[in-house]
């Protein structure tokens, strides 16, 4: 019996050579037996394709560039690799490691796989990025940390204060690295890279889910001929992916949006938008429908933004809208639905944002509503996975009613009524608006105006009535004076008062008066004189 068994051991061991790569076993590896004991703890026992390349590897010292898609097991890849590297106790004292990834959710989320891996490990983890306590982590840097991760902006302000010395990374991982290109950190990391010693005396590993020319142009400049290893381009993960499109025009997504909640009734789904504007309105919109909801951008405090995600994840909420900054990081299992209710306006991130519901394998189904805003992309979308998304047809009855049309949203999210601060300064400014208008123009039974009569119109009347005024008052004065009592009436008053006025008018007038009098008032022709209608009149007349 005992050498029967012995033959089976022989001739697994003897075959496993000879299997694939991701039929390999943790145990196979020449690991650390906690680093054994974390995995098994963990779930880990069968490698994925892209965790048993890059161990092949990194386990021996080599740089290794991985082109792999999201959800396959990356992060537990170079994890492994960085704990079984640094465990040996010469490497503890001369080097630390240093993660890079492109958002705070991602950082918090390779800390929380960090800490579960290395359960049994003495290694002191920490992440370090914005929104969060600086003093906290200045305190956590202080006391030491073996195994940095963090995002590019809060790197480079603690290596600035000398808290982190890049000279003392030798190993580095850079996560998601066409994510930090998208997002504007291509001239930080740059910055770090050159304050790091020189890349033949320090180990990185480089992951993207493409390799596009910043990419290749970081491998070729900053690593150590680096081993390639290509898993699956993200293209073929829509193979997994249930796919539809519908074409609807804007005013009438969110009707066409609630009919396929309905009809799909998905356990949890995840809606990706263009903007924080539309991702904060319709979080609000299904709400109102009925449908609990939350949304996750780019400017929520830490502590709200993971308590969201924990929400989500868990299963308290069951349906999120995203900016595409949660499409890279948000990992959740077992995810029903992905509906792209804003087309997205470059390739990557329609793969990026489906790829969320067929992690690891699994398949999952993706909803796109086309319209005239982002539609023109869709041709660039559809080349580059190398398919055409099926078109779906929505008849009448997908199109539900919105409670929420209508609605003043954004005032109501900031905490402002309808009639609040916006209608009241109106009210301020133009006093004679409203229900006093009318009023407010009307002469009294004596003849005389009302007060407010001159700011009944706006800014505009006001300023049309006040040379009137001012040659009412300069009229009433020259009538009170001795002079003006003594003179004999004249048949056209008017004229004589407007031409005495003329003469007697001090220079210190401004020139708008002058001109409002001119085109306020009507000058008649001076006395003998006809006018030119009647000159014309008396041409006739003699004919």
């Amino acid at each position: 019996m005992a050498g029967y068994i012995f033959l089976i051991h022989y001739s697994l061991t003897a075959s496993t050579a000879d299997w694939p790569l991701f039929f390999m076993l943790f145990s196979e590896y020449n690991l650390h037996p906690d680093l054994l004991h974390g995995l098994s703890d963990a779930g880990y026992v069968k490698c994925t394709p892209v965790q048993a390349e890059t161990l092949k590897h990194s386990l021996e010292g080599k740089d290794v560039l991985v082109q792999s898609q999201t959800g396959t097991g990356k992060t537990a890849a170079f994890l492994v690799s960085l704990y079984q590297l640094m465990l040996t106790e010469e490497a503890r004292e001369r080097d630390q490691a240093l993660v890079i990834a492109p958002t705070r959710e991602l950082a918090s989320q390779i800390e929380a796989e960090a800490q579960l891996l290395g359960v049994h490990l003495d290694m002191r983890i920490g992440a370090f990025y914005g929104g969060t306590g600086y003093d906290k982590q200045e305190r956590m840097l202080e006391s030491g940390v073996d195994i940095i991760i963090g995002t590019p902006g809060r790197l480079i302000d603690f290596s600035q204060k000398g808290r982190i010395d890049m000279a003392a990374v030798g190993y580095l991982v850079i996560d998601e690295a066409d994510r930090l290109f998208d997002m504007g950190f291509y001239p930080d990391l740059k910055r770090m890279l050159r304050r790091m010693r020189a890349p033949e005396h320090r180990q990185t590993m480089l992951f993207s889910a493409t390799l596009a020319f910043k990419a290749q142009l970081i491998a070729s400049q900053h690593m150590n001929e680096p081993e390639s290893v290509t898993i699956a381009p993200e293209q073929v993960t829509v193979k997994n992916v249930d796919q539809e499109l519908y074409h609807v025009a804007n005013r009438e997504k969110t009707n066409l949006l609630l009919g396929l909640l309905k009809q799909e009734n998905p356990g949890n789904c995840l809606l990706f938008v263009n903007r924080k504007y539309t991702a904060e309105q319709l979080a609000q919109r299904l709400e109102i429908n009925g449908y609990p909801c939350e949304c996750l951008t780019g400017d929520l405090p830490q502590t709200k933004r993971e308590q969201r995600i924990k929400q989500f994840k868990d299963g308290d909420l069951r349906f999120m809208v995203a900016t595409d900054v949660a499409s890279r990081g948000l990992h959740v299992n077992d995810l029903d639905l992905v509906v792209n209710y804003d087309l997205p306006q470059d390739t990557e991130s329609y793969v990026h944002r489906i790829g969320r519901t067929a992690r690891a394998g699994k398949s999952g189904k993706a909803i796109t509503l086309a319209c005239e805003d982002y539609v023109e992309s869709l041709g660039s979308i559809e080349k580059y996975i190398g398919m055409k998304i099926p078109v779906a047809f929505a008849g009448d009855e997908l199109y539900h009613e919105d409670r929420s049309a209508g609605m003043d949203l954004r005032r109501r999210k900031s905490g402002e009524s309808r009639h609040s601060s916006g209608s009241k300064k109106r009210s301020g400014s133009r006093r004679g608006r409203g229900p006093n208008r009318t009023s407010a123009g009307k002469q009294r039974r004596d003849g005389s105006r009302h007060p407010d009569s001159n700011r009944s119109h706006g800014e505009n009347s006001a300023t049309e009535h006040a040379p009137r005024n001012s040659n009412a008052r300069q009229q009433q004065k020259q009538a009170s004076s001795p002079e003006a009592q003594h003179q004999p009436p004249h048949k056209h008053r008017k004229s004589h008062s407007r031409a005495r006025k003329r003469q007697e008018q001090p220079i210190s007038e401004t020139t708008t008066q002058r001109k409002s009098e001119k085109t306020n008032q009507h000058v008649r022709p001076p006395e003998g004189k006809p006018t030119l209608l009647a000159r014309i009149a008396g041409l006739f007349k003699r004919r």
